[in-house]
């Protein structure tokens, strides 16, 4: 097992002492439901769209009732977002599409995902990973600062994140991997201003370790 494995091993099993059971914070029912929450999740904190989508579900509770409303209709509901305009438009097309080429069910593979209006490799492996099973690894602004951190990774660019990662993480825990670096990263590797003396994995990261 080469260095980068070895330390990616020892760092999960740290964090998974720190934050048991750690698992998606966005509340859903089924994949549809996910789907719509993640879009609207984009610079927006997921406490918040918690707060919107029990209503919105409510008046549109499945992709045919959400190609159907009217853009102004959905930005009624999800306003508190951020950047409302473009979530309503990418809801209403996402809807549409899955209506249209997948007879009213959410796809399963990051093809079909990605191919969907408003949905990248981020949103999509949310998807496969929390409503399908299906191992992904979802690269945000926190798996992305703590990777950079950890110095598996060089770069900003999410998917060559996602591959660096994938590369060294067992694809059985691809998802609960996302999870982890997620959460440590709203807990204690803050982008302002890192916790250091108060992690779990400091002493495996090159970056917390004194000049």
């Amino acid at each position: 097992m080469d260095e980068k494995k070895k330390r990616m091993r020892a760092i999960l099993r740290e964090l998974r002492k720190d934050i048991p059971q750690a698992a998606c914070a966005l509340h859903f029912r089924n994949p549809f439901q996910l789907l719509v929450s993640t879009i609207l999740s984009a610079q927006c904190t997921d406490e918040r769209v918690n707060k919107v989508t029990p209503e919105l579900f409510r008046a549109f509770p499945a992709p045919k009732n959400m190609a159907e409303a009217s853009t102004e209709e959905l930005i009624e509901y999800i306003r508190s977002t951020g950047f409302f305009n473009h979530k309503a438009k990418n809801l209403k097309a996402c809807s549409a599409a899955i209506m249209e080429k997948h007879g009213g069910q959410v796809p399963s593979t990051m093809e079909e995902l990605t191919a969907l209006p408003g949905v990248g490799r981020k949103t999509a492996n949310v998807i496969l990973g929390n409503a399908f099973g299906v191992p992904g690894l979802a690269v945000d602004t926190h798996v992305t600062r703590i990777a950079n951190l950890l110095q598996f990774t060089d770069t900003r660019d999410a998917v060559k994140i996602e591959q660096h990662l994938t590369a060294i993480i067992p694809k059985k825990d691809w998802t609960e991997a996302s999870h982890l670096f997620i959460l440590h990263g709203r807990k204690t590797c803050v982008a302002r201003r890192p916790k250091c003396s108060e992690c779990v994995i400091a002493r495996y990261c090159p970056s917390a370790q004194p000049p």
